[in-house]
């Protein structure tokens, strides 16, 4: 796996906190539910970034909050252009960040494991 760039670390935590920014102060479209940036991670060549979200509801929420932000990636680039201080701002590609609700689940798992284990142990 190639190393990390520093450059490019801090271009995507910047391009987090003005993106969670914005999109509380601009983006005012109704079907956007609850959503939070949970990372964004940018190419070598500043070119592209992957922003990384979780949202609260349903699947049809979070399919309704990925169109909304996937629909306003380029208002949202060009805010972030006016913004931020980057020659090229790169393009803002929108996925769903899986990673609280697969945590949630191995936590079921965990918490199922241990009680059936001493629900063993309280019989024998």
């Amino acid at each position: 796996m190639p190393r990390e760039f520093p450059r490019t670390r801090r271009v995507g935590e910047q391009i987090q906190r003005e993106l969670a920014s914005l999109l509380h102060e601009e983006i005012k479209d109704p079907r956007l539910g609850m959503v939070s940036i949970s990372g964004v991670t940018v190419s070598r060549d500043l070119a592209h970034a992957k922003v990384y979200v979780s949202v609260l509801g349903d699947e049809a929420a979070v399919t309704a909050s990925l169109r909304v932000l996937n629909n306003a990636a380029g208002f949202l680039r060009r805010r972030l252009g006016q913004q931020m201080r980057i020659r090229a701002v790169p393009r803002l590609h929108f996925h769903y960040d899986q990673s609280i609700e697969e945590g949630a689940r191995m936590d079921a798992l965990i918490n199922t494991a241990i009680s059936s284990s001493t629900k063993k142990d309280n019989t024998e």
